[in-house]
């Protein structure tokens, strides 16, 4: 019985110390538009937001942890249409983005490390590959206009 009444106050204490509040949250442009929505917990953005243009077009999408970006975004411009998408890691742009031309064909994609080019870009013309870089710590090293002489130099799995 002594157990049961522990459990239960243990249960009881738990519960009402747990101040974590989840809230779904709208803000407004002062015109009245919706700016954005979202997860806040304990004030900060987590879980998945969307922003939008006074237009009411989406600008851009993604998730937070903390009130930092987290995971995959996609950002629009301002008629609606995609611009790029990538990875965010505590707030700063890393690994595979994609750049996209304004008819939303993929202009090209580079690997970024804290929002730097660092690693390889790929560059399209007419949704085919055109050249190669690469990057050290935003500084461009060497450029390649041929497939086979990028392979030459490079592993594929480079590329991951």
């Amino acid at each position: 019985m002594h157990l049961r009444l522990l459990l239960i106050s243990i249960a009881l204490f738990i519960s009402a110390n747990n101040t974590d509040s989840k809230e779904y949250s709208k803000q407004y442009y002062a015109s009245g538009v919706l700016k954005a929505e979202g997860w806040l917990k304990n004030g900060s953005k987590n879980g998945f937001w969307k922003f939008y243009n006074e237009n009411k077009t989406l600008a851009k999408q993604g998730h937070y942890t903390n009130n930092k970006k987290e995971n995959y975004w996609y950002i629009y411009s301002a008629n609606g249409k995609i611009e790029k998408e990538g990875h965010y890691k505590n707030n700063s742009k890393t690994g595979w983005w994609l750049f996209y031309t304004s008819d939303g064909k993929i202009n090209h994609k580079c690997q970024l490390d804290h929002d730097v080019k660092n690693g390889y870009c790929l560059k399209y013309k007419n949704e085919k590959l055109s050249s190669a870089e690469k990057y050290k710590n935003g500084k461009k090293i060497k450029e390649w206009f041929s497939f086979a002489g990028f392979k030459k130099e490079n592993n594929l799995s480079d590329l991951r």
